[in-house]
């Protein structure tokens, strides 16, 4: 397995094109709640400022009316999607009144479910189609869970990289079957070792007490108003958060592009009895889509997706049938507190380090003997990722998060070497050593930092989070956005609102039968 990954290396930095991976496409996708001053889940719409959250190619909303999500085009230098990214920040500040976004990813101030509003987004049958998803979420998991915020990154290998990764491998298929496998091989070896993620970026080791209903079982009180656990790198990615048991069972495939699209198929179109006991409609109203085991491809919470470009009322599952895996999607980042963009250029450089080091390792087929590991190690590095006798499962055996984390980074070291070829900064190679360091002292991660600030400063998570929220608008406040890039985002906002208007104008078939054609689509 390492003499492979050797030799591509080697193949690599033998080849004629210095900085070959340099030029990869990098996109953000940020949740951010919208709360009031008191640090509560905003009850306000949408706000109309902001254009339409239906069709605003940069601003929409996530589960909730309150939870918005700023999406970034992709770029090849990280620094220009970390700019965008602040440039839409700014200009929602200077929309919000009486608001601002929550710094953290657990939430606020929570009074029971029916105070997270659910997304809205007009009346059209696409629009109608996203609220009833969304309202299907409720029954079947409840508000609570949705409320919770994260970063997602997007990322592709430069295209002008596939050809010569070809020819390197000596693959027969045609080229985008090869780029769609190993897409597929990238994302096996990130289930594999993506709990990396968790103990190097996780942001989430408390929650404030209005989360929970009842008294969390395995928790520890940090006070009267927070639950904590000691250990914890992300409770966002536990079982309180986006690894939730309902979903335990799908054995969704990642053997390959025909079986995932088989396997994700089959949990859409199989009926599940307490769904099908729930229904589809109560007195003509949706309560979901359909009453079978996923609603759409959407529902399955998985830290990694593939991805492919959709064209408008196209399934995602069919638009990577049709063309191929495009990129990839990492839903395994919590949003980082420490900095006003809930992510950092460091962050985000060893993170394609690390999806490289994914592409170019052996990746062999998952066994289920295999898939209970990795999530077994997904499960303990979110709760108890920090304890030093922490140990991991590795092919039926086991071994310590430390040499498992430093062995990854030896294996990123050439990666970040291919990745500055050509340029002069060496970025990734900096990057690389910035991290490396927690590898050692876990007290350096962001979750340990949140609790010893929680400690040193006596608050509880909500008054925490209310304090950085604070700072996060008033550094916001204090760097507006330029006139010409003000007007830019009036502009898209009020397109949107144009674009909506004709979509729900132009409709012309009932929902029900809207729905039956976007189901039956091949």
């Amino acid at each position: 397995m390492k003499r492979k990954f050797e030799h591509r290396l080697d193949r690599l930095f033998g080849s004629a094109s210095p900085g070959l991976l340099a030029d990869g496409l990098k996109g953000i996708e940020k949740e951010s709640l919208r709360v009031t001053h008191d640090g509560e889940i905003a009850q306000t719409p949408h706000p109309r400022a902001l254009g339409s959250a239906l069709t605003n190619p940069y601003i929409t909303t996530d589960y909730s009316e309150a939870l918005l999500e700023f999406i970034t085009p992709p770029f090849r230098d990280i620094r220009e999607t970390l700019n965008f990214l602040s440039e839409v920040h700014r200009f929602v500040y200077s929309k919000l009144e009486s608001e601002m976004l929550w710094a953290t990813s657990m939430p606020c101030l929570i009074h029971g479910e029916e105070s997270i509003p659910i997304a809205y987004y007009g009346t059209s049958n696409v629009g109608t189609m996203k609220h009833v998803y969304r309202r299907g979420l409720e029954y079947r998991y409840g508000r609570t869970m949705q409320a919770i915020a994260g970063v997602h990154f997007n990322y592709s290998l430069p295209k002008s990289f596939w050809p010569v990764y070809h020819d390197i491998e000596g693959d027969t298929r045609p080229l985008q079957d090869f780029v769609s496998g190993a897409y597929f091989g990238l994302i096996r070896n990130f289930q594999r070792q993506g709990w990396l993620i968790s103990y190097l970026f996780g942001a989430s080791p408390a929650v404030c007490g209005s989360f929970f209903s009842e008294q969390p079982r395995n928790f520890s009180m940090f006070d009267a108003h927070t639950f904590f656990k000691p250990f914890a790198t992300s409770l966002r990615m536990s079982d309180i958060g986006y690894k939730n048991k309902a979903q335990a069972n799908l054995n969704i495939s990642y053997n390959d592009l025909d079986d995932y699209v088989r396997s994700l198929t089959r949990a859409i179109e199989t009926p599940y009895p307490e769904y099908v006991k729930l229904g589809v409609r109560d007195n003509g109203e949706y309560r979901q889509l359909n009453a079978n085991l996923l609603q759409i491809e959407n529902e399955y919470y998985s830290f990694v997706r593939p991805k492919q470009v959709m064209k408008s009322g196209e399934k995602p599952t069919l638009a990577m049938k049709h063309r191929g895996v495009a990129y990839v999607e990492i839903r395994a980042l919590d949003v980082d507190l420490f900095n006003p963009l809930g992510v950092n250029e460091d962050q985000l450089r060893l993170l394609e380090m690390f999806l490289i080091l994914c592409l170019l390792q052996e990746s062999p087929t998952i066994s289920a003997a295999e898939r209970e590991e990795y999530e077994h190690n997904q499960r303990m590095v979110a709760c108890y990722g920090r304890d030093p006798s922490l140990t991991m499962r590795h092919h039926g055996s086991t071994r310590t998060l430390h040499d498992w984390a430093a062995e990854i980074f030896d294996g990123m070291q050439p990666v970040a070497e291919l990745l500055d070829a050509g340029g002069s900064e060496s970025q990734y190679t900096r990057a690389l050593a910035a991290h490396r360091p927690l590898i050692d002292d876990a007290e350096r991660t962001p979750s340990a930092r949140v609790l010893a600030e929680m400690h040193a400063n006596e608050q509880s998570f909500f008054t925490f989070a209310m304090d950085v929220s604070k700072r996060h608008q008033a550094r916001f406040a204090d760097d507006p956005l330029s006139a010409g890039r003000l007007t830019y985002f009036d502009d898209v906002a009020q397109t949107s609102l144009r674009k909506q208007q004709e979509i729900e104008t132009s409709d012309r078939l009932s929902f029900e039968e809207y729905l039956a054609d976007y189901f039956t689509q091949h």
